[in-house]
């Protein structure tokens, strides 16, 4: 039996004008959310591990593209008291000392509204231990004045063996007990909480602290307790949180053995191993051997080359799809000197920002770490690993555990037969370079020291291929250009399709005098189908803000490459091809 579908026409859709361009971006490149910005408050005692936290969830969140900062009220304090001389400042009684501390976390809390309205501050992490309610109170009353979300992370710890670890490990070596021994450092700090438990009142889920959002974690993560998480960025938060684990570990990351698309300069493809790569699997399995690591677990990818590397160890391993090679798109399995012959506006654009850069039909590395995320959770939970894949996958993997930024992270040196030993420690991570002496060549392309635009190119981020002539009729608007549109009745007309079979930017645009369009402007081209209200939901759920222009439409069977691109500043965002949500829809 046919279903029947609802014959309702689209009512509103979004038109880019000239008049209603928006202000720029207060940070060029880095997502824009619809949600305020959050401050995340740290709550316990000294020595629960908060700053740990702090530091971890502020290296992810800017890894995925949040810009998040730390403000840690300890190093606030430190500049106001240069001289730390006992626990004695930490007293409730010290009064000249309260007022000192009360000072400094206003500071802290001002720099945050400076990051947050005028930085491009998306996230703050307000490290202190605001174990009073007259604190949380203070900065409750702060977010709200200011537009703020508030969420509360806790740490509950009463494991003497994790708290004397902790103090060890972290405390006694911290700026405040810098002319001091160990011992003493210890017994100081140790008084410095008990200064802090006179005074202490945890979060109350039942009754006083219901209506708020936090998390608590207890004893290192072996419990959680969750409140009212409120949106996007919170779950993500608790996710997280939830997630990583304090115990000692070691991370392997290598590529594969040098392949045969390695000897010719390719991008991508799925070739095997060259003679050099296989010498570099064996080798790679005596190394793993000289470790004799306990439980180690393998991850490749589902490529040709990871996945004969990993034969040669004599172990199960696990093969993730997420660990695949970006995907070059057009310009797959050919070689930089032929893609910059045969798309040369495409080579000077992945120079210009190779961070966000798309290939044409293919993906960026903006899109490779949204790949790569359930990858880096699941390394999170785990113990010892070792993960063979390739360049641009361990460029990301990398960025995370070492802190780079979004420009660092394309440029990041990975050679073949080398092993990266990563161990996490106490604010960071360390990093050991192991070659295994098995010669390859070298894969790595530096940054460009000067990048030339010739006419005709344009600053985009999103790459059509191919561009079109300085002399063309259609022009191509600034992706930032695409902000903020007025709302237009769309006429009482059948709509139309236009779709490219094999990419997964299936949409068309072209530049049309229906309906008329401001400078530059695009309009979406959809043709006849039924599921029109299904399709304007799914583009609305993947762009917060689409602006597109709906528009009726017979002539979308002769598009250019150009033409078949969904353009707009939103979408590039997303690695998620429309290709795969259209399909099931049966569009005619």
């Amino acid at each position: 039996m046919t279903r029947e579908l609802t014959q309702n026409r689209i009512q509103k859709i979004w038109e880019p004008t000239k008049d209603d361009r928006p202000a720029p971006r207060r940070a060029a490149g880095a997502p824009h959310f619809a949600n305020p910005p959050t401050v995340i408050v740290m709550v316990g005692l000294p020595a629960r591990g908060k700053t740990y936290m702090s530091k971890k969830l502020t290296r992810y969140l800017n890894w995925i593209g949040m810009p998040t900062k730390v403000f840690n009220v300890g190093e606030y304090r430190r500049e106001a008291v240069k001289n730390y001389s006992s626990y004695d400042f930490f007293k409730p009684d010290n009064e000249c000392a309260v007022k000192i501390r009360q000072q400094c976390a206003l500071a802290a809390l001002r720099d945050v509204t400076s990051y947050l309205k005028d930085e491009g501050g998306q996230v703050a992490v307000f490290d202190a231990t605001n174990t009073t309610r007259d604190r949380r109170e203070l900065i409750l009353q702060f977010g709200s004045e200011n537009g703020f979300k508030i969420f509360f992370i806790e740490s509950v710890c009463d494991d003497p063996s994790v708290i004397a670890s902790n103090i060890m490990e972290v405390k006694v070596s911290c700026p405040d007990y810098r002319d001091c021994n160990k011992t003493d450092a210890m017994l100081d700090f140790q008084r410095r909480i008990e200064c802090y438990k006179t005074s202490y009142q945890p979060l109350d889920p039942d009754q006083y602290d219901r209506d708020l959002s936090f998390i608590k974690v207890i004893d290192v993560g072996r419990r959680f307790l969750v409140n009212r998480i409120q949106d996007h960025i919170q779950s993500k938060i608790v996710y997280y949180l939830m997630n990583i684990h304090v115990q000692p570990r070691t991370i392997y990351l290598c590529r594969h053995g040098e392949s045969t698309d390695n000897l010719q300069g390719r991008l991508g493809g799925d070739a095997g191993l060259s003679p050099r790569g296989k010498q570099f699997a064996a080798a790679l399995a005596g190394f793993v051997q000289e470790q004799q690591l306990k439980d180690l677990k393998v991850w490749t990818s589902q490529l040709c080359c990871s996945i004969q590397t990993a034969e040669h160890l004599g172990v199960p391993y696990e093969q993730w799809k997420a660990l695949n090679e970006i995907d070059a798109g057009m310009c797959e399995e050919m070689t930089y000197d032929e893609m910059k012959e045969k798309y040369p506006e495409e080579f000077a654009l992945r120079d210009e920002d190779k961070y966000y850069y798309r290939y044409p039909a293919g993906e960026s590395y903006q899109d490779l770490v949204q790949r790569v995320e359930p990858v880096i959770m699941d390394l999170e939970r785990q113990e010892n690993v070792l993960v063979i894949c390739h360049q641009a996958i361990m460029r990301c993997l990398l960025a995370y555990f070492l802190d780079k930024s979004a420009e660092e992270m394309p440029y990041l040196k990975c050679p073949l037969h080398t092993v990266l030993k990563l161990t996490p420690v106490a604010y960071g991570c360390k990093v050991e370079s192991m070659s295994l002496n098995v010669e390859a060549v070298n894969t790595h392309r530096d940054r460009p020291e000067e990048v030339k635009r010739g006419p005709g190119t344009l600053i985009r981020r999103n790459s059509v291929t191919p561009l079109t002539s300085p002399e063309s009729n259609i022009k191509k608007p600034r992706i930032d250009d695409l902000d903020q549109a007025p709302i237009h009745e769309l006429p009482p007309t059948g709509a139309s399709l236009a779709l490219c079979s094999p990419s997964r930017l299936p949409l068309s645009l072209s530049q049309t005098n229906r309906p008329p369009v401001s400078e530059g402007g695009f309009t979406l081209s959809l043709s006849k189908v039924n599921t029109l209200e299904a399709l304007h939901c799914f583009i609305l759920s993947l762009c917060q803000q689409p602006h597109l222009t709906l528009i009726p439409s017979d002539q979308h069977t002769q598009r250019t490459v150009a033409q078949r691109t969904l353009y707009t500043k939103n979408l590039r965002r997303r690695s998620l091809g429309l290709r795969d949500v259209l399909q099931p829809m049966k569009l005619h």
